[in-house]
């Protein structure tokens, strides 16, 4: 059974860092590629960034370059994004997927989510 289960969101202030976790189960994160995308409050869902399975091709949206970084630990199976130089319009839900192949087909499971709120 698939299992996405993030965490580490929460309330940072402008400037800040924050580390989300995604603890995958039910499949390796090895094979398949993932993706964190998320959504403003009153807005839709927004692609924030791609990592392929073979941990070499990274791929982030315009916003979050040289902020965010995604990584996988295959030991641990967790997927990872560390936000650094957070800004207030990074406030958003933000959910880890699973793609449907080693690279970015489609998500088939999504986690639950968890929050990130930037403010003063």
């Amino acid at each position: 059974q698939v299992q996405l289960v993030e965490s580490g969101g929460g309330l940072a202030q402008p400037g800040g860092s924050l580390r989300l976790s995604c603890a995958a189960s039910g499949f390796s994160l090895s094979t398949y590629a993932m993706s964190w995308v998320r959504q403003a409050p009153g807005k839709g869902l927004e692609w924030v960034s791609d990592i392929y399975s073979d941990n070499s091709d990274t791929y982030y949206v315009e916003s979050v370059k040289g902020r965010f970084v995604v990584s996988v630990d295959n030991a641990k199976n967790t997927l990872y994004l560390q936000m650094n130089s957070l800004k207030p319009e990074d406030t958003a839900m933000y959910y880890c997927a699973k793609n449907m192949g080693d690279s970015t087909l489609g998500y088939d499971y999504w986690g639950q989510g968890t929050q990130v709120t930037v403010s003063l």
